[in-house]
């Protein structure tokens, strides 16, 4: 779906157009950082792009203060946290 903004009322309306490019937008690779620091505060070590599952997802490793590793799989294309993982 493609949203249209309409200055007359300031909302973004979703017109019902299909998108052809939809499925190749994504989040930026920051962002899947922060989502994944907002659950597991600490640092990150690694972030790669994969594919699980048919499922195109950021893998995020981060180690926290207390030394604990943690991986998370966040959707490339939503956003939402797949999977938590601890190492």
């Amino acid at each position: 779906m493609t949203n249209h903004w309409y200055a007359q009322n300031g909302q973004w309306q979703n017109q019902g157009v299909q998108n052809p490019y939809s499925r190749y937008s994504r989040i930026s690779i920051d962002d899947a950082m922060t989502i994944a620091l907002e659950q597991i505060p600490g640092e990150v070590v690694k972030v790669e792009l994969d594919t699980e599952n048919g499922l195109l997802v950021y893998e995020v490793d981060i180690v926290t203060m207390e030394g604990l590793k943690y991986e998370l799989e966040i959707d490339a294309q939503s956003g939402a946290i797949v999977k938590i993982k601890r190492d």
